[in-house]
C-alpha cells in the first residue's frame, strides 16, 4: 500500500464498539472485543503509521473519544473502559512523540453524530442537536494544522444545544 499511496502522514484512530451493557450482561467476549477494537486496534495503527512520520519528522495522530472517554457511562462498562484506555493511549504517545515532530491528539465527541445510517437506524427528531460530519472534519483538521508551538492535546466536539454530563 505504500508504494501506490506514499508514507503515513496523518493517521485518525476512530473505531470503538458498544458492545454488552452493565457489569452482568456483558460477557468476557464482548469485553475483550470492545477493547480490541478500540484499544488494541488504535495501538497497531498508531505502530504501524509512526515509523514513517518519525523519518519525516512530522504527522498528526488523532485519536476519537467520546464522554465515556473520561466519565464512565452507567451500562456501558465495554464501551467506557475502552475509550478512557485509548485516552491514556493518546496522552503516552503524545509525551513519547511529542518531541519528535509528531502531534497526537485526543478528541472527545459528545453527541450523535449526523449519517445517514443514524438518521434511519435512530429517527432524530428535529429538535435533536446533531454533530455535523463535516464540522468535526473541520475541528481534527485544524489540529493537524496546529503550529508545533502549541499544540493541543485534547478538544471537546459536542453540538451547542448539547447538555455537559448529563
Amino acid at each position: 500500500m505504500r508504494q501506490q499511496r506514499g508514507p503515513v502522514e496523518i493517521l485518525i484512530g476512530h473505531a470503538s464498539g458498544s458492545l454488552g451493557g452493565n457489569l452482568e450482561k456483558t460477557s468476557p467476549e464482548q469485553f475483550e472485543q470492545s477493547w480490541r477494537t478500540a484499544v488494541f486496534g488504535a495501538f497497531l495503527c498508531a505502530r504501524e503509521a509512526a515509523p514513517d512520520m518519525l523519518k519525516r519528522g512530522a504527522g498528526a495522530i488523532i485519536f476519537t473519544g467520546a464522554t465515556s472517554s473520561v466519565r464512565g457511562r452507567g451500562g456501558a462498562v465495554a464501551f467506557s473502559s475502552a475509550k478512557f484506555a485509548v485516552r491514556g493511549l493518546a496522552q503516552s504517545l503524545a509525551v513519547e512523540l511529542w518531541p519528535k515532530g509528531i502531534h497526537v491528539a485526543h478528541a472527545i465527541i459528545d453527541g450523535v453524530i449526523d449519517t445517514p445510517n443514524v438518521r434511519k437506524t435512530y429517527k432524530p427528531s428535529a429538535k435533536e442537536p446533531l454533530l455535523q460530519p463535516e464540522a468535526i472534519a473541520d475541528a481534527y483538521w485544524d489540529l493537524i494544522e496546529q503550529d508545533r508551538s502549541a499544540w493541543s492535546l485534547e478538544i471537546d466536539l459536542r453540538p451547542h444545544k448539547e447538555a455537559f454530563f448529563e
